[in-house]
């Protein structure tokens, strides 16, 4: 079929959703006739937004590079894991970001903790706010190489810039000088412009003795905790339910 020259002048500057709506009103005219002249366009220029929203959240992911495929419509609040249905809901809300408030979730390994993290970004996302995740480990790894190839100030920059930066995997081994003074650095450039999200198996508690260094320690505690929301997690490791339910499963057992 011949492409429409009205459409192809849509396509030529960037109108890539009209076009394809303009198409879609032609091939069903019989549907469409009856709409007067504002109504057709009001169907273009909608559809038109429909797409460029579409990309700008495909973008937006693209950028978070959220370590999992979660989203808040499936999180599971029927397993006992001590996750309060009115905090979850406030923090679904989205209103703790609008207000640069942090979000510390602590508790065991195979909890979901970064589940809950990476669900809590894309909502984030889909609510046109930008999102980065970072495990500390190789975050620290990155800031690192930036420092030695001189891009050490702009990587702080674009970190500092991002609305929900989330934190990975805090305290799995004791901060270094270097990884201190970066951690203070991120946290100074965010301390109410941006939220923070950590997740973490060490209670807040004991925050102070994987920082390492008692002065520093406060400092970035300080700029991190105050403001923030807690999610404490416990019960049995879901990884070790799934593997027993999957088990049972296959012998044929109740």
């Amino acid at each position: 079929m011949l492409t429409h020259p009205t459409s192809e002048q849509l396509m030529t500057l960037g109108l890539t959703g009209m076009a394809k709506a303009l198409d879609e009103q032609r091939q069903a005219q019989t549907t469409f006739e009856p709409l007067g002249f504002e109504d057709r366009l009001g169907l273009l220029v909608d559809r038109e937004a429909a797409d460029r929203d579409a990309k700008r959240l495909v973008a937006r992911l693209k950028f978070a590079a959220l370590r999992q495929s979660a989203c808040v419509e499936d999180l599971d609040l029927r397993t006992a894991r001590g996750i309060d249905r009115a905090v979850m809901a406030h923090l679904i809300d989205g209103s703790w970001i609008q207000r640069h408030e942090n979000l510390l979730i602590t508790g065991p390994t195979g909890l979901g903790k970064s589940w809950i993290a990476c669900a809590l970004g894309h909502k984030a996302c889909r609510d046109g706010r930008s999102a980065a995740y970072h495990r500390m480990p190789r975050l620290f790894e990155a800031l690192a190489i930036a420092r030695g190839d001189g891009r050490h100030a702009r990587m702080l920059k674009a970190i500092a810039r991002v609305e929900v930066l989330i934190l990975d995997d805090w305290g799995l081994s004791v901060l270094t000088a270097t990884e201190r003074r970066d951690l203070l650095e991120i946290l100074e450039d965010r301390h109410e412009r941006g939220s923070t999200v950590v997740t973490s198996q060490l209670p807040v508690d004991h925050w102070h003795e994987a920082i390492g260094d008692p002065t520093l320690a406060d400092a970035i505690l300080d700029r991190l905790v105050h403001n923030a929301h807690r999610l404490n997690l416990s019960g049995e490791s879901l990884r070790r339910r799934g593997a027993i339910t999957k088990t049972l499963d296959q012998t044929g057992q109740a």
